[in-house]
């Protein structure tokens, strides 16, 4: 009897001492697409899915160690800026002059600073920049010269030739949308877009995104997507955080990011539910398309997206961890 009842009492000091731990979350993604298992071979989906992980394994080792959600996914997202299978950083696309022209966003939710760059050629992690925009300047968004004048007053700032970004893969897809243009012929769907992006949730309950890309495969005069807008493709606030992946252009229109986080904190909607009205329902319904992560402060997690698939990853609450390509997983 007493052994029963000294092995209840440390069952019931275990649970309660799990129950006391901090509750920490992370959930990335690397693009949504046309992404078809017979396109990917066994080894590349092995690859993504390593890039993935490492991913996440940078991110979490931030928040398992008491750090900020913003040092979390400023973490999360320079890995994929220095992996070559995503679209950001080092596997931009290539714009209509062949070359490269990046976008980045990173806000922090209960405090709403906000930093984004836009058009940045000479930065190797925009994200780095976006960071620097926040904490050292006083404004949100800096675009194309000045944001790269800014990057000289920072000597943290690594920068590189814009053909360090070049990319056999990338320069084939631009390729292959140029021979379409030349046809006549729109640009196929779901092949315009990817980006990367990470939303946390650190041991002190805050929230914050960030989302880094290279923009649409031959785009031209400068264009800009929603990932360095915020509320478009990123946003976080003290509810919630939201990185988008998809047809920037509606995600603007929408106002995909910050619209989800409204929902939840306006109407009292469920996170899953304000991410599928809008990323499933809202953007579809003017013509869009694509995915997005989010994150709630409970650390639930919706991962939506209307495409064949989308790279993506996550660590729950509970410690869970997993990594997915295709919309069947």
């Amino acid at each position: 009897m007493i052994r029963l009842v000294l092995a209840s009492i440390l069952g019931l000091t275990a649970m309660n001492a799990r129950a006391d731990e901090p509750r920490t979350a992370l959930v990335i993604h690397a693009g949504a697409g046309v992404i078809e298992r017979s396109a990917l071979s066994r080894d590349d989906e092995r690859e993504v899915r390593k890039a993935l992980d490492a991913a996440l394994d940078a991110g979490n080792e931030v928040l398992k160690n008491g750090g900020s959600a913003v040092d979390a996914v400023s973490a999360a997202v320079i890995s994929l800026e220095e992996s070559h299978w995503f679209n950001a950083g080092k596997g931009a696309v290539f714009n209509a002059e062949g070359g490269h022209e990046l976008d980045a966003a990173i806000m922090e939710g209960h405090t709403r600073r906000a930093g984004a760059v836009a058009g940045v050629t000479t930065v190797r992690n925009p994200i780095r920049l976006a960071r620097a925009v926040m904490e050292h300047s006083p404004h949100v968004m800096l675009a194309g010269v000045g944001a790269e004048a800014f990057a000289d007053s920072r000597p943290e700032i690594a920068r590189v030739a814009n053909r360090w970004f070049d990319t056999d893969r990338r320069r084939e897809q631009l390729e292959q949308a140029r021979k379409r243009e030349r046809a006549g012929q729109a640009q196929a769907p779901g092949t315009y877009f990817g980006t990367v992006g990470a939303v946390a949730l650190d041991a002190q309950g805050h929230i914050a995104t960030a989302t880094s890309t290279g923009g649409m495969t031959n785009k031209r005069w400068s264009r800009i997507g929603d990932a360095p807008i915020i509320g478009a493709g990123t946003w976080a606030d003290d509810r919630c955080g939201v990185s988008g992946t998809g047809w920037g252009e509606f995600y603007i229109r929408t106002a995909a990011a910050s619209s989800i986080c409204a929902r939840v904190a306006l109407r009292g909607d469920a996170l899953t539910a304000a991410a599928e009205e809008v990323i499933n329902g809202e953007i579809p319904r003017l013509g869009g398309d694509g995915g997005a992560i989010a994150l709630d402060r409970e650390g639930n997690i919706a991962m939506p997206f209307n495409t064949s698939g989308m790279y993506r990853g996550w660590i729950k609450t509970d410690g869970s961890r997993g990594t997915a390509i295709f919309r069947e997983e």
